[in-house]
């Protein structure tokens, strides 16, 4: 889930001699810190809240001893949090808490590496605690779930599959997969509860340029994505019956990976982009634009857009990586999108510019049918993904699921 801010990138952040510890937002404005970046992962952490992968007592007091803009206080910060979350787990005999706070230890960690170069050698550690304490607290709550291997030439993606509860195969299978800074295991908290709570199975995955693909084999995004999204659909396919219907979600740059995905894959019935995402170019020239600008490079939100980019599109320089982010457009494939199709926007989304919802939307000539579900301020939901109010989200695609296939 990217999180780029496109409005004052050149603001020079404040002095770090200067105190700058953060706490919930007095303000009137609604917002954890300056800084945009820090702000949205913030409010990412709290999204997660709804299906027990945090508590707002907890974020709160980690986020006091944040300097806003600082990466290693904001590493600190949040794995202190972890660590201790991760104690109480150790000492819970109840399996529904030791479960709750393996979870929530997952979401710190994962947030606490978040901001660190990609080579930094805290990343290693940080992420195998965060996957652990996943697979640990599904364990402990007794979630269901089957981890699958996809072969993907010569390497392999990773996949989990969650099985409704009975009745499950009379609705569509969910497929879910995220975007330009996700990973595997966070896809359920984001989902899968909920969709479980309204008699769904969902198969969740990552692909290249994702999570373990990324940190452990090496692999960059492609714009190809029916190719990673085809060997993950067959491999669930070889060991399972094939579902009555199938729906693929993309969340954030998923808006594109979905999408294109479903542009070359009958076997997909309906697709969500959540939200849309239709040019990556665009955004890549909106953000990178302000490289040759020095106070460009003090600013956090930029130097982990261009640091996160170089990293999953395997690029070396700026003009490079915008090349790269050109490829990924539903321009050239819209009009091979014949499924149902369901568009999330964020009214005040930092990334996403607002015209590619209308640029998608008119593209979508063949597409079985098309609904848009726009998000305002004064909803909550006006976020890039409905960030701090994914219960809005749910409530838009569910009410769609089933409107559309009773």
């Amino acid at each position: 889930m990217s999180h780029l801010a496109n409005t004052a990138l050149l603001q020079r952040p404040a002095d770090s001699s200067q105190s700058r510890a953060a706490a919930p937002a007095t303000s009137g404005n609604g917002r954890f810190f300056a800084s945009q970046s820090f702000h949205f992962q913030t409010l990412r952490a709290l999204t997660d809240i709804p299906a027990g992968g945090a508590d707002t007592g907890e974020v709160f007091e980690a986020i006091k001893a944040i300097q806003d803009g600082d990466q290693l206080s904001w590493f600190a910060g949040w794995t202190a949090l972890a660590e201790r979350v991760l104690a109480l787990a150790e000492r819970t005999m109840d399996p529904v808490s030791k479960g709750g706070a393996l979870m929530r230890a997952h979401t710190y960690f994962r947030t606490a590496e978040f901001f660190l170069p990609p080579d930094d050698p805290k990343r290693p550690v940080s992420w195998q605690k965060n996957t652990d304490c996943f697979y640990r607290a599904l364990g402990a709550l007794g979630v269901e779930h089957e981890r699958l291997r996809a072969a993907y030439g010569d390497s392999q993606l990773n996949a989990t599959y969650f099985p409704g509860p009975a009745g499950a195969g009379e609705k569509p299978l969910l497929m879910f997969v995220g975007g330009f800074d996700s990973t595997l295991e966070e896809l359920y908290l984001m989902l899968v509860p909920a969709a479980h709570a309204r008699g769904y199975s969902v198969l969740t995955y990552e692909g290249p340029g994702q999570g373990a693909a990324l940190r452990e084999q090496g692999l960059r995004f492609l714009p190809e994505w029916e190719r990673p999204n085809t060997a993950v659909l067959e491999a669930f396919l070889s060991t399972h019956e094939r579902p009555r219907q199938i729906v693929l979600i993309g969340m954030s740059m998923g808006g594109y990976l979905a999408p294109r995905a479903a542009a070359f894959e009958p076997r997909i019935d309906g697709v969500v982009a959540f939200d849309v995402c239709f040019d990556l170019g665009e955004c890549a020239e909106r953000i990178f634009a302000a490289a040759a600008n020095p106070l460009a490079w003090q600013n956090p939100d930029f130097v982990w857009a261009v640091g996160n980019a170089r990293w999953t599109f395997g690029t070396t320089d700026i003009d490079a990586t915008k090349q790269a982010a050109r490829a990924y457009t539903l321009a050239p494939v819209a009009d091979r999108i014949r499924q149902h199709v369901l568009i999330l926007e964020g009214q005040a989304d930092h990334f996403i510019p607002q015209h590619q919802t209308r640029q998608f939307e008119t593209a979508l000539v063949n597409a079985r049918s098309v609904t848009v579900r726009s998000f305002d301020r004064a909803s909550g939901g006006a976020e890039h993904c409905q960030l701090g109010a994914i219960t809005l989200v749910h409530a838009a695609i569910f009410d769609w699921l089933a409107a559309t296939f009773a």
